[in-house]
């Protein structure tokens, strides 16, 4: 069968995804997974540092390897929010195709969005007319607007905030946070959703009960393995689950009054995750107190799905399935 590779090199992540081609679906077949941090201190210095461009390159001669042992019919490798910030982001990227023989592209915000989306189509609900997808990342974070009541979803218009979970953290340090400190994260990261929430209507349309929200992120993901009461992250358990709006809040107050070990010390945070657990909640209160949805979906997939999705359509010839109208 037909195999395909999508590799998504992100500011906190490297991620890659090895899958067969069956009928209009895939089976994954390798995968495999990185904190690197590439964007570790880029918010002050405009620059991918030595030592997260050695991080980042060790996680890409992984996946090089991993590659080199299949037959691939197709591959994308996409670079996002560090790449598109830093000044010597062409010259890191020289780099990794010249040592490990991978070719990045380094993609617009548009296209991110677009990705991300198509890897989350299915877990939508036909039910609701609108949809609010967000993706929370490590430079920045991703919302979309969509109208599900047509044959194909329509992406009605999207937005990037230049707010994620590694640019954040970096600014309060790895004590735990009074609540009128987290409430200034909050609402600095609300202040940024404010024009595209009034451009749109989109508070009417949620009071209305028309919208689903669904999320897709270390964040979320991290949040339903804790409400799960997981002893360690299970993706069949996670990836679809819901979060209840008054979990997220609970959840979130919990970890702001913990400090870095504390987080460290919790199932599903861990050690790597434990400075930039705090700043994700911060972020996703944002959206949900912006949006107050219920009931959140949650999705372990994103720009890697909707890569694939896009190299399987274009070997059978195919329409995407994303219908991309503003």
């Amino acid at each position: 069968m037909p195999t395909y590779a999508a590799l998504d090199l992100g500011t906190n992540n490297c991620r890659l995804l090895v899958a067969e081609a069956v009928h209009d679906r895939f089976r994954v077949v390798d995968a495999f997974s990185r904190i690197v941090r590439l964007g570790e201190g880029l918010s002050r210095t405009g620059r991918l540092s030595e030592e997260a461009q050695e991080r980042a390159l060790d996680a890409l001669r992984v996946c090089a390897a991993k590659l080199r042992r299949r037959r691939i019919d197709g591959v994308r490798a996409v670079a996002t929010e560090a790449c598109r910030k830093a000044i010597n982001c062409r010259e890191f990227l020289d780099r990794v195709r010249d040592e490990t023989g991978l070719d990045f592209e380094t993609i617009t915000t548009d296209e991110e969005a677009r990705l991300a989306l198509g890897g989350c189509l299915p877990l939508l609900d036909a039910r609701r007319p609108n949809a609010l997808i967000f993706d929370i990342g490590g430079g920045s974070t991703q919302v979309m607007w969509l109208n599900v009541a047509r044959r194909r979803p329509a992406l009605m218009a999207s937005v990037s905030i230049p707010t994620g979970v590694v640019s954040l953290s970096e600014h309060y340090g790895d004590a735990a946070l009074s609540r009128a400190e987290y409430q200034a994260l909050v609402d600095s990261v609300g202040a940024h959703l404010e024009p595209f929430c009034d451009r749109l209507g989109i508070r009417e349309a949620v009071a209305a009960d028309r919208v689903q929200m669904l999320g897709t992120s270390g964040t979320v993901t991290t949040l339903v393995g804790l409400d799960l009461g997981l002893g360690r992250y299970e993706r069949a358990r996670v990836d679809g689950a819901f979060l209840d709006l008054d979990v997220v809040h609970a959840l979130s107050d919990e970890l702001r009054a913990l400090d870095q070990r504390g987080h460290a010390n919790r199932p599903c945070v861990g050690v790597e995750r434990a400075d930039l657990v705090v700043a994700g909640c911060a972020i996703l209160e944002a959206l949900c107190r912006r949006w107050p949805v219920p009931r959140l979906r949650v999705a372990d997939r994103g720009v890697r799905e909707g890569i694939l999705l896009d190299l399987m359509a274009a070997g059978r010839g195919s329409a995407a399935l994303l219908d991309a109208r503003a």
